[in-house]
């Protein structure tokens, strides 16, 4: 990667434990110190963030609806000061469900899609030339149950966007589905019948990413701690299923898990996927010829309750928001065997549950 002359960090938390909403921090590389530079809070509960496409723009998934009496929440669009990493409001709309808790941009940057785990239902927003959001362009409901006592309505969770920005793939905890969603881009919009891919029961999908380089996918199963491995169709973008490996540590006992997020190294030899309850990162090595995964080891996450992570995009690094300790925790990674180890230095933030990295060149 170019020489950066700023890195900056920024953070999505939960508004409890006197947080002050986002927080943009710059980061020291060689030191491990982080400098708060700004904090926003427009509304309650920023909980997840994503980048354009492009860098210059920033948006927010608030818990917090327009107003006292909105139960949806609100989608507030930033833009990125190209010398600082600040960040300047430019439009707000609502997000039309209730409890949003994934945004995620499609790769040609014209659409964001938003996910809400308590509604079960999903939108989609343009994005305007500055920027700033249109009012939502798709609103999809989504019915059903499952075994799980945590699956008695449907559950969304994620959207995330295949790289060529065709199809968006929703994961629905609540309904054992990933429902491939056909994009349009020039609208903003999802059409309405999607290829629905029926998980295992009781799996309750939460997290999907695909390989960086080859055709598989994997899903994060947040109710079974299991993550399944999905061959891709590049004409078409179907999953099909290929293998399901187990996330927990055998050797340790606990009476609550959740697996909840899942993310590759950046040479893409390696994924990554935490766990909250055990309260670890479980590390696999990836088999280049099949995607299947082997366990490599368990890493303690440095607090606890460890929702989202970040690999850092150079690979030096691995960021984990530890949300009940108020900590996020800097891990190295061994590139060659993929395995983290804890620098004992963390930032130190109330309720962080989101991160995301910015270079600055």
């Amino acid at each position: 990667m170019a020489q950066t002359s700023k890195e900056i960090i920024y953070v999505g938390t939960y508004s409890q434990n006197n947080s002050k909403g986002i927080y943009v921090l710059e980061f020291d590389r060689e030191n491990l110190t982080t400098q708060i530079i700004q904090t926003i809070h427009d509304k309650e509960s920023p909980t997840f963030l994503a980048l354009h496409p492009n860098k210059k723009f920033l948006y927010a998934a608030y818990r917090e609806g327009k107003n006292e009496q909105d139960e949806a929440g609100t989608v507030i669009a930033y833009s990125i000061a190209p010398e600082t990493g600040k960040l300047t409001k430019i439009n707000s709309v609502s997000s039309v469900g209730a409890s949003p808790c994934h945004i995620s941009v499609d790769p040609t940057g014209n659409v964001v899609f938003l996910s809400h785990y308590k509604g079960g239902n999903l939108s989609t927003f343009k994005v305007l030339k500055n920027g700033g959001l249109s009012e939502a362009t798709s609103f999809i409901q989504h019915t059903g149950k499952s075994v799980h006592p945590n699956q008695t309505t449907a559950h969304m969770h994620a959207m995330i966007p295949s790289t060529d920005g065709k199809w968006v793939y929703a994961s629905d905890l609540g309904i054992d589905q990933i429902l491939k969603y056909k994009v349009d881009i020039k609208k903003g919009t999802v059409e309405e019948n999607p290829v629905i891919f029926q998980t295992s029961p009781g799996s309750g999908p939460r997290h999907f990413v695909f390989h960086p380089s080859l055709p598989y996918a994997y899903s994060l199963e947040e109710l079974s701690n299991t993550v399944s491995i999905y061959s891709l169709d590049k004409s078409n973008g179907d999953l099909s299923p290929i293998g399901r490996i187990n996330m927990l540590n055998d050797k340790l006992h606990s009476d609550y898990n959740a697996g909840a997020d899942i993310h590759f190294s950046k040479d893409g030899l390696w994924l990554y996927a935490s766990n909250r309850g055990q309260d670890n990162l479980v590390v696999y090595q990836v088999d280049p010829e099949s995607g299947l995964l082997k366990t490599q080891g368990h890493i303690p996450s440095g607090g606890v309750h460890p929702r989202n992570f970040k690999v850092d995009e150079i690979g030096d690094f691995v960021f984990v928001a530890n949300m009940e300790t108020d900590n996020i925790a800097i891990f190295n990674v061994d590139n060659k065997t993929g395995m983290l180890k804890a620098t004992d230095k963390n930032i130190e933030i109330p309720r962080p549950v989101f991160i995301e990295q910015l270079f600055i060149k």
